[in-house]
């Protein structure tokens, strides 16, 4: 997406959940052959069993998923990091109440605040596009006529989000001001909903690799099974702008927010890549 503001910003922002099969081992038929006599009949008693037989799983180890993350990140990104466990509310993070920019994130938030009530086939259709391809053009209409500046007001106080805010200039929907804590709350308040989850979730699972601006969008979580919204854009002099945020196997909202200072698209990308890997591959280890 080409999105600019007064210091030349770029924004844009996004895709599911992965299902785990069990294998069980195929039943032994053993034949039954007839006898000359009857047996005689004899009582056995019925085996002692343990109460449960199956091996305990461990609690998944999220701090140590997060130190993971971080650890990649090599010191080189500025990094808000937060993952949500949403069966246990349990929440890590690695600066998470830092303030970022929202780039595209702020589509979801107007998103949340749009579905409260019933829109038109027309706005449905432009926030779809403004979710899934992350398209600009679709989100400066609706942010102009769906209140945006008060809808992040809005979606803040329904959702408990205590670090977002709208935009000192309210032409700039990229400077929408989120924090990783509550991009994860945000994503826990949307699952929570049937009539947010049964729109948001389908539009964010049909992001393209290629965004509506002709962005690379798959970085981060999008590409590796996650319900995800991305976002990116760029700051005079030398800041990159690069956000992945999401839902990981039905379990683990995950925020992941970074400012990349090297001016380079490349190297951001490949940073955010190596965080993103580091924390799925210890998110999904067994036993977790």
């Amino acid at each position: 997406m080409s999105w600019k503001g007064r210091f030349g910003l770029v924004a844009g922002l996004l895709a599911v959940a992965l299902a785990t099969t069990t294998a069980f081992p195929q039943e032994t038929v053993c034949e039954a052959r007839a006898k000359p006599r009857p047996a005689p009949v004899v009582a056995v008693p019925a085996p002692q069993l343990p109460e449960s037989s199956a091996p305990a799983i461990p609690a998944p180890d999220l701090a140590g998923a997060l130190a993971s993350a971080v650890d990649a990140a090599g010191g080189k990104l500025d990094l808000g990091l937060a993952v949500l466990d949403l069966r246990t509310g349990t929440l890590v993070d690695s600066y998470g109440d830092q303030p970022f920019y929202s780039a595209s994130l702020s589509k979801l938030i107007l998103a949340v605040d749009m579905l409260q009530g019933p829109q038109s086939d027309d706005d449905l259709s432009l926030l779809t596009r403004a979710l899934s391809a992350s398209d600009d053009t679709a989100m400066d209409a609706l942010w102009t006529s769906h209140d945006g500046m008060d809808a992040v007001s809005r979606v803040a106080s329904l959702a408990g989000l205590t670090g977002t805010h709208a935009p000192d200039d309210p032409s700039q929907w990229g400077e929408v001001v989120v924090t990783a804590n509550d991009v994860t709350r945000l994503y826990q308040y949307v699952l929570a909903s049937t009539g947010l989850r049964d729109f948001i979730v389908p539009a964010l699972s049909a992001a393209p690799e290629i965004a509506a601006d002709g962005f690379d969008q798959e970085f981060g979580l999008l590409g590796t099974g996650a319900v995800t919204k991305q976002g990116w854009m760029y700051y005079l002099p030398s800041d990159v702008y690069l956000h992945s945020a999401g839902v990981v196997d039905d379990r683990y909202a995950v925020a992941l927010l970074s400012v990349d200072q090297s001016g380079s698209w490349q190297a951001a990308r490949s940073r955010v890549n190596a965080v993103t890997s580091a924390l799925l591959a210890a998110l999904r280890s067994p036993g977790q």
